[in-house]
């Protein structure tokens, strides 16, 4: 049997990085209850705490966040985690925004651990 060969016309991705990271939840609790705390307006863009109504929520936003600049090679060395915006479809699936960067994430909880993936392609 002869096995046709998929060519695809549009341009080429190739994935340029992954990230993961993962994150207990419990260390996001304080920080939630004290909506206006350094740490939330230095890590979370004003749509992001709009968002944040749980611990759950704030560690997998963190965890999303770390797993980007993970993927990009770069970590939190010359991007702010504000940089780096972690938004979410009405149906719940998360996105990112980020310059020109095209990422795709995926994140997850457990009762005690949030977890984030991401990968990076590049044209």
């Amino acid at each position: 049997m002869k096995r046709r060969k998929c060519r695809r016309k549009a341009a080429r991705e190739v994935i340029s990085g992954v990230g993961v990271d993962i994150v207990k939840i419990a260390r996001f609790e304080d920080c939630v209850e004290k909506e206006k705390s350094p740490f939330m307006r230095r890590v979370f863009t004003e749509r992001e705490r709009e968002y944040i109504k749980s611990a759950q929520n704030a560690a997998g936003i963190f965890a999303a966040k770390e797993a980007v600049v993970k993927a990009l090679g770069t970590g939190f060395r010359k991007i702010s985690p504000q940089d780096v915006e972690i938004l979410h479809e009405e149906s719940g699936k998360p996105y990112v925004i980020f310059g020109g960067a095209t990422v795709h994430i995926s994140i997850s909880h457990t009762d005690t651990d949030a977890i984030a993936f991401a990968v990076y392609r590049a044209i």
